[in-house]
């Protein structure tokens, strides 16, 4: 375009010089060895531009033609150099897509058109060939032969380190990865690696050294800098708490600067200035971190942060965290677990249920069965807040990789990665129970409205459990008197009906007791005279006193006679069966093989449980 503008600015330069000479017109005489030539002006300058035209076109022909054997060499080089990278180009997209056939063939003609010590790219070429092909070991003798190369040497640095990652090679990636980043801090993977490397084995300030310098290179954001830096210096504290608590200090209140919503940082920077007896500051550091974040580990160290405290003080100390952060679920958790300690088992079982309806989970339930086995001892009502916590959602855990923690950790365990560890609900593996079936409403709310009452030693519902022990007392210490057992004739004898136990504080009513039939209660081959019952007591011995009849109901002179003679007859076992009855409904009301609340269902029947 310029040359092109250039041309039309000179052919309107000598235009405009022609048309001045043709609006002025004159003569020129030119004497040369006694000649002497007259022409016009216009003509002289017309033949002046033909010379110098005529010269500079014999000038480019002459040139032209000494100089055609290099143009034509020039020529067919750049056609080659051309088709060669038409070729490795051809090649590098063959290898990407996984033609092994295409990216050798193309290889070998990129081979045959340039020189590899002028293209570093067909290097790469021949790698990428050999690895498709499975040919692994000649692939790490290229990548070596690369990073000979200072050209191509994190080329060959990064193959190598992938090569050793393949074949598990830990110690020669960590090599390659250290020798890249010390080279070519801006390298991601390179960075990522070495920084991984040196958090597995704890070297916290090569870690924090490379960081910055990673940091200055622009290779990772600001944001996510500070983050790794703090969770840095969280681990180098953790490690120094002990053995440096004033370094353990900075480091954790450094962290906490970097990143305020930080639990293992808040927790570290707590138990280094409880080492140093710097109580009131490790409270505010809690303070300030349980209003930004509330976590149930900052809980823990807040509201046992004092030695020798009371579970009184542990209490007021958890309250201090509920007026921190009100309607808060860890709040009432806090509270609950301390009141318990301190044996209020009206506010625990309150803030439990508080905070049960705001996040209902497994611990929480577990905290409610809890309490009511340190409080009422209801076996029902526990495993009714068992079988809560079996159904209701896990409690968060610090989870990496698919692995639970008790406690956070820099490093995943798993995969080595840094910050890898998150408090979150860990990934079930099995479905839990499915609860399409059940009623509508809130978990908590579902859970209550089930909840049995409470049942004392006796088994009354609603009874506290001092009240029925004091009530069961006297029914032991001082037994009732049994009731008289009545014999009579087998064809008087009506039918048998139990009668109720009397309470063990309750007078026993008087009803009629049942008639046994003589017969049935004397052995075979007696006389017929039959000894009474004996009733189930303690010693198994006693008797029963069988009281005289009266006069209208005994049987006349006669007739006993006859009875007396008559032969003795095998029991009826119906017969047999309602004497045992009976004689078993006269045993002690105390007898703990009998439930004093259940009714009979039918007559002459009874029940155990």
């Amino acid at each position: 375009m310029i040359r092109l503008l250039f041309f039309v600015a000179l052919v309107l330069a000598l235009g405009f010089g022609f048309a001045w000479l043709a609006d002025r017109p004159g003569d020129l005489f030119i004497v040369w060895q006694d000649r002497r030539i007259e022409m016009s002006l216009m003509t002289a300058v017309t033949v002046i531009a033909s010379l110098i035209a005529a010269i500079m076109i014999s000038w480019w022909l002459i040139r032209a033609i000494l100089l055609s054997p290099r143009t034509v060499s020039r020529y067919f080089r750049a056609n080659k150099r051309d088709r060669g990278y038409q070729a490795l180009s051809t090649g590098l997209l063959a290898a990407g897509a996984g033609d092994a056939a295409m990216a050798r063939k193309m290889n070998k003609r990129t081979k045959g058109l340039l020189k590899a010590d002028q293209e570093p790219l067909i290097h790469l070429l021949d790698v990428q060939a050999a690895l498709i092909e499975g040919r692994h070991e000649e692939a790490r003798k290229l990548f070596e032969a690369m990073a000979e190369d200072p050209e191509t040497k994190l080329l060959g640095l990064r193959g190598l380190y992938l090569e050793a990652k393949r074949q598990g090679a830990d110690e020669a990636a960590q090599h390659y990865a250290e020798t890249a980043a010390e080279q070519a801090p801006q390298l991601p993977w390179a960075g990522s690696a070495a920084l991984a490397y040196r958090t597995r084995e704890g070297k916290w300030d090569e870690a924090l050294r490379l960081l910055e310098r990673q940091r200055q290179a622009g290779t990772v954001e600001a944001s996510e800098a500070d983050r790794t830096k703090a969770v840095l210096l969280t681990a180098r504290g953790r490690e120094n708490v002990d053995a440096d608590p004033a370094s353990a200090r900075d480091d954790a209140l450094a962290a906490l600067k970097l990143a305020p919503a930080f639990p293992p940082a808040a927790v570290v920077a707590t138990k280094a200035l409880l080492r140093q007896d710097n109580l009131r500051k490790a409270a505010k550091i809690l303070e300030s971190a349980w209003k930004t974040q509330p976590h149930p580990e900052i809980a823990e160290a807040y509201v046992h942060a004092r030695m020798g405290d009371t579970s009184g003080d542990r209490l007021k100390r958890a309250e201090r965290l509920e007026k921190l952060r009100p309607m808060n679920a860890l709040s009432f958790e806090a509270v609950a677990r301390a009141a318990l300690e301190a044996h209020q088992f009206d506010l625990a079982r309150e803030k439990a249920q508080a905070a049960a309806r705001l996040q209902p989970c497994e611990g929480l339930y577990l905290l409610l069965a809890d309490i009511e086995e340190a409080e009422t001892g209801d076996q029902g009502r526990v495993r009714h807040w068992l079988s809560q916590a079996v159904r209701a959602p896990r409690d968060p855990a610090w989870t990496a990789d698919g692995y639970v923690s008790e406690s956070w950790e820099p490093v995943s365990p798993v995969t080595g990665k840094l910050d890898a560890f998150e408090w979150k609900v860990p990934v079930e593996q099995l479905a839990g129970p499915s609860l399409d079936n059940e009623p509508q409403g809130e978990p908590f709310e579902r859970a209550m409205a089930s909840l049995p009452p409470v049942r004392g030693p006796d088994g009354l519902a609603g009874a506290p459990t001092t009240v029925a022990m004091e009530a069961v007392k006297p029914a032991v210490e001082e037994p009732e008197a049994e009731p008289p057992v009545v014999i009579s004739k087998a064809d008087e004898a009506p039918s048998v009906k139990p009668s109720p136990i009397a309470q063990p504080d309750a007078e026993p009513e008087s009803k009629p007791q049942p008639k046994l039939v003589a017969a049935a209660a004397a052995p075979n081959g007696s006389d017929g005279k039959a000894d009474a019952p004996v009733p189930h007591d303690e010693d198994k011995t006693a008797k029963a006193t069988v009281p005289a009849a009266d006069a209208s109901t005994a049987p006349a002179p006669e007739e006993a006679a006859a009875e007396a003679d008559a032969p003795a007859t095998p029991a009826d076992p119906e017969e047999d069966a309602r004497a045992k009855e009976a004689a078993f409904l006269t045993h002690r009301p105390d007898d703990p093989g009998i439930d004093v609340n259940a009714e009979p269902e039918k007559p002459g029947r009874f029940r155990l449980f």
